[in-house]
């Protein structure tokens, strides 16, 4: 996420700020790890399936490494990386919000940029509030 005076950009797209609430969010590790990643492999993105090959951990790529779907959707941004999403599980988890997270120990795959420091990204889930509802931050569907 970006921002130029009162406006706010959400994956290329400007919106008003008005205490809007983000739909993603990181832990310190995880901000740590892309800062990381950054510095070897330039601009990132992250995509997460809702379930082929790799589940459903989130994957790390240089910009442009991932080939977007129709109507896949980006929640938002993580430390200026866009965060891509199945449409499928957008739709399954559209109430919630993620945070993105990091572990020690190989994920399930090897495709993330992450997976040769031994690590893996991981996402968190809760609910949002009623309020929270309210004001959440639009997403944007790739075309």
């Amino acid at each position: 996420m970006s921002t130029a005076g009162d406006l706010v950009s959400i994956c290329g797209i400007y919106f008003r700020r008005i205490d809007m609430i983000n739909r993603i969010d990181s832990t310190d590790a995880a901000k740590a790890l892309i800062a990381t990643l950054k510095e070897k492999y330039g601009e990132l993105m992250f995509y997460q399936a809702g379930g082929c090959c790799e589940g459903t951990q989130p994957q790390c790529f240089e910009k442009g490494g991932y080939y977007l779907r129709m109507r896949d959707v980006c929640l938002g941004e993580v430390e200026g990386c866009e965060f891509w999403v199945d449409r499928d599980l957008y739709e399954y988890w559209k109430f919630s919000h993620f945070t993105l997270d990091v572990l020690d120990g190989f994920g399930v795959g090897g495709f993330s940029l992450e997976t040769p420091l031994q690590k893996t990204f991981k996402i968190h889930y809760r609910l949002f509030t009623s309020d929270e509802l309210e004001n959440l931050v639009p997403v944007k569907t790739a075309e």
